[in-house]
C-alpha cells in the first residue's frame, strides 16, 4: 500500500513524499432539512455500504444511536 500513497503524493505539488488523505472538500450548503436528512442518512450508512454493520445503529460511533434514541455514542448530541 506505501506505493499507492508514494504515488498519490506525486500527483500533488505541495506532497514531498506520501498522501494518505484526499485534499479535495467540496462543501454543500446545508440549506433545508431535506438536505440535511439526505447528508445525515449518507453518513449513517456508510458503516453499511463498507459491510462493517446490517444496521446504523450497530456500529459504536454513528450518531445513528443518538436519533434512534437506542443508546448514545462516545459523544452525546443535544437533539432539541
Amino acid at each position: 500500500m506505501l506505493w499507492l500513497f508514494k504515488k498519490a503524493g506525486k500527483k500533488n505539488s505541495n506532497v514531498k513524499f506520501r498522501q494518505f488523505w484526499q485534499q479535495n472538500n467540496k462543501p454543500v450548503e446545508i440549506w433545508s432539512l431535506k438536505v440535511f436528512e439526505q447528508k445525515l442518512n449518507y453518513i449513517h450508512n456508510n458503516p453499511i455500504e463498507t459491510g462493517f454493520v446490517n444496521n446504523p445503529v450497530d456500529w459504536k460511533y454513528s450518531s445513528a444511536r443518538n436519533y434512534a434514541d437506542n443508546d448514545h455514542t462516545i459523544l452525546e448530541m443535544d437533539l432539541n
